[in-house]
């Protein structure tokens, strides 16, 4: 893996029905699904037309009683998973899945940040770089987005221990600043912002379709729900965030 330590490397959909989730998200984003690999874990590749930008596991019965539920999460590539494990328990964060290898993958484990935001840490086996996000290329993910209770918490963590920083921020009527963060300096590649209304505490992905109306079309005739926009925002781009049939929340964006 030759991505910078702690960028985006991979999505991942945790769902109860991959069958629907891929007949859902494979007309609503325009992804190739794929069939689930061998080996008993039902896990499949999303894939754009230039390449693999994420997977789905499907969600045993003994995962769903052990705490697991349908959502989106993401993976940061690390130069080292068990210090990168190291310092997210030192930091106030908890391992939830120790560090494991997986042969011709890599070396992943699962966490959660001091605010119970859960993620994956990953030392990819490849020696390719991650193109799963890619701000303008559709069918990947445009932008990152945390929601927590705590921002200023949650980015002395991510900055820490991933090499996030703030880049301005943007004052939100009634719900504090919405805050931009980049990996490293450049360009921002996700915000920040308070969680409210009881919204969960999470990362959240928006991925890039080439048009928002027809988008939004497609997830409301999928049995999805879209909860606010289109909306243009700052940029010139327009903006939804849904919930497909299993009540997870994503994001969309395209070009006004």
């Amino acid at each position: 893996m030759t991505n910078p330590h702690g960028s985006f490397i991979w999505y991942e959909l945790m769902t109860k029905d991959p069958e629907a989730s891929k007949a859902f998200y494979g007309d609503v984003i325009g992804w190739t699904v794929g069939e689930a690999m061998p080996g008993g874990m039902d896990y499949r590749m999303l894939t754009a037309p230039d390449g693999h930008v994420g997977g789905m596991l499907g969600l045993t019965d003994a995962m769903c009683e052990g705490g697991a539920r349908p959502c989106w999460l993401g993976y940061f590539g690390v130069d080292d998973v068990d210090q990168a494990l190291e310092k997210v328990t030192a930091a106030g964060g908890q391992v939830m899945m120790a560090a494991s290898d997986i042969p011709d993958v890599g070396r992943i484990a699962m966490v959660t940040d001091p605010q119970g935001v859960p993620f994956y840490v990953m030392r990819g086996a490849s020696d390719e770089a991650s193109h799963a996000y890619d701000r303008m290329t559709p069918g990947h993910v445009s932008w990152n987005e945390l929601l927590t209770p705590d921002p200023d918490a949650a980015l002395d963590f991510y900055g820490s221990i991933f090499g996030y920083r703030k880049e301005g921020a943007m004052p939100m009527p009634g719900m504090g600043d919405y805050i931009f963060i980049s990996h490293g300096g450049g360009d921002p590649i996700g915000a920040v912002m308070k969680n409210s209304d009881g919204t969960p505490a999470a990362w959240g992905f928006y991925f890039r379709v080439p048009d928002i109306d027809a988008a939004k079309a497609r997830v409301e005739q999928g049995g999805g729900r879209v909860i606010f926009g289109p909306e243009e925002v700052p940029g010139g781009e327009m903006v939804l965030n849904a919930i497909d049939p299993e009540g997870v929340l994503f994001g969309l964006v395209a070009p006004k």
